[in-house]
């Protein structure tokens, strides 16, 4: 599949020819630390070699989608009290099982095979994972998987522009709660060791 794409582009496209070696090269390139939301495309992603998880997940829909794949994401989101940050994360189906590919810095809410029998089953996956660095867990809703295709007006595979409207659309996906406020209520905060372990980061801001 060709989506405009340049030769080098494609090169590097048929190399990443499984969801792990996608995994590999989204760890591989630096979290995009940038204070200002300029969202990359996956071209940029590559010349740039940076890319934070909306970035990282958009690289890995547009890699899955030239092998054949959908390109999926799925929006994670925190509660705003207290205040944490949503993720996302790229969506793929292997024999009949999710799994998703994600880029963060962190030692947590990274790659999951594909062994999920639903879309549900792979957020929850994620649950337990996510919290503050006072063990408060966060983790409040997942949305409908998202297809980028909805959005191939914007070139987001290979433009120079800037993506923050696909921040939005996701955003206004169907999200689905997963917690009742009594389940909230009696959660239990992550313990000390870990908190000490999901501290870990992969690349250090500059």
């Amino acid at each position: 599949m060709n989506k405009d794409y340049t030769p080098k582009e494609i090169k590097l496209f048929h190399r990443l020819d499984s969801p792990q070696k996608i995994q590999d090269f989204v760890n591989s390139i630096p979290f995009n630390f940038s204070e200002r939301k300029n969202y990359l495309s996956p071209r940029f992603v590559i010349e740039n070699k940076k890319a934070d998880c909306l970035e990282g997940a958009m690289f890995a829909a547009a890699a899955l989608e030239f092998q054949g794949g959908k390109p999926w994401l799925l929006d994670l989101r925190s509660s705003k009290k207290p205040w944490d940050y949503d993720h996302v994360v790229a969506v793929f189906k292997k024999d009949g099982f999710f799994g998703a590919i994600s880029k963060t810095n962190h030692g947590v809410l990274r790659y999951r095979e594909p062994v999920y029998k639903s879309v549900r089953e792979l957020a929850m996956s994620y649950f337990h994972e996510y919290f503050l660095t006072d063990g408060k867990k966060t983790l409040r809703e997942y949305s409908d998987l998202f297809d980028l295709n909805k959005l191939n007006k914007l070139n987001w595979r290979t433009t120079s522009g800037n993506l923050w409207e696909i921040h939005g659309h996701l955003d206004k996906t169907k999200h689905n709660k997963i917690l009742s406020p009594k389940q909230i209520k009696n959660l239990r905060k992550a313990d000390r060791i870990e908190i000490k372990a999901s501290g870990e980061e992969e690349y250090k801001k500059r």
